[in-house]
């Protein structure tokens, strides 16, 4: 294991222990959910060293690596899917100017093969090569592996995407700062995360399903995502809610706490969290960032 002494936002050596969580997905071990005192930061510590991470992804109920249907909540994710993608290539479109779109962790390629099929010029980076294989020999598109990132020149992309993927990369500031290398001067980046302070992540309190440790390195918020992307010369841009992730981890996040498969309450706590949710408040939130003007990365 890895024990971070630095926060990874702030850099701050101070941190509070929130509670221990259960990777109920791959290794039922127990995994801290910790505070930084300095600038509130939430993240796991300790956490698999960079080399042991791959193998808390081995497992045929991990949607984004294997599309499986397997279980009534991937089945009824898959049923919603095919309208989400639809709705995320509307809210990109638009910056699609020369239609050049990065999509960092596009897993299976779900995303990607919506926008090459709606004329994108799309190009995908996935570092697992069984998710990678998958996508490119059943959607025929590009997807490379996660050091082509590297072999990129600068201002490439006027979409860059990251769908439920900041939460897994392993150094955030490297991340961040190759998102503004290869970003054109106008163009805008789409991350989306779960939100940490989301009422049904306050409900069910530990085991909230979307802090998935050890796979979710961090927990974010609005000002932990505003701080990490302005100390790079970015600002956060719009703030948009999925309104449909507060039904799928309030399923998941029910079976973890009764132990039973309880669809109503489920989709009843889904629902409250829809009802309850105000700006800056939802599940899940879609972050549109864009450079400042004039600026370059600070860190």
């Amino acid at each position: 294991m890895e024990e971070l002494k630095a926060c990874p936002l702030c850099g701050g050596s101070n941190f509070k222990k929130q509670f221990d969580c259960i990777d109920y997905t791959v290794s039922k071990e127990t995994f801290s959910v910790q505070s930084c005192l300095s600038c509130g930061f939430v993240f796991t510590n300790p956490r698999p060293a960079p080399a042991d991470l791959g193998k808390y992804y081995k497992s045929d109920t991990y949607i984004s690596h294997s599309d499986t249907s397997k279980g009534i909540v991937n089945k009824l994710y898959k049923l919603v899917r095919g309208f989400t993608l639809m709705q995320k290539y509307r809210l990109v479109q638009p910056y699609l100017e020369p239609n050049t779109l990065l999509d960092i962790g596009c897993g299976t390629g779900a995303f990607l093969n919506q926008c090459t099929q709606l004329g994108a010029k799309a190009t995908g980076i996935e570092p697992d090569p069984d998710a990678r294989k998958y996508g490119i020999e059943t959607y025929k598109i590009d997807i490379r592996p996660e050091e082509a990132l590297k072999e990129m020149q600068d201002g490439s992309f006027s979409v860059i995407t990251m769908w439920h993927v900041l939460e897994h990369v392993v150094d955030l500031h490297g991340r961040v700062e190759e998102i503004f290398r290869l970003l054109k001067p106008d163009g805008r980046v789409f991350i989306a995360v779960p939100n940490h302070l989301s009422y049904d992540a306050q409900f069910y309190g530990k085991d909230w399903a979307a802090y998935d440790v050890p796979r979710h390195l961090y927990h974010f918020d609005i000002q932990s995502i505003s701080r990490l992307f302005e100390g790079h010369g970015m600002m956060v841009e719009q703030v948009l809610p999925m309104k449909f992730d507060s039904y799928y981890v309030s399923l998941l996040s029910e079976e973890i706490k009764t132990g039973k498969r309880k669809f109503i309450p489920g989709m009843f706590r889904g629902l409250v969290s829809q009802m309850k949710a105000k700006t800056n408040s939802w599940s899940s939130q879609i972050y549109v960032i864009r450079k400042k003007r004039g600026q370059i990365s600070q860190i």
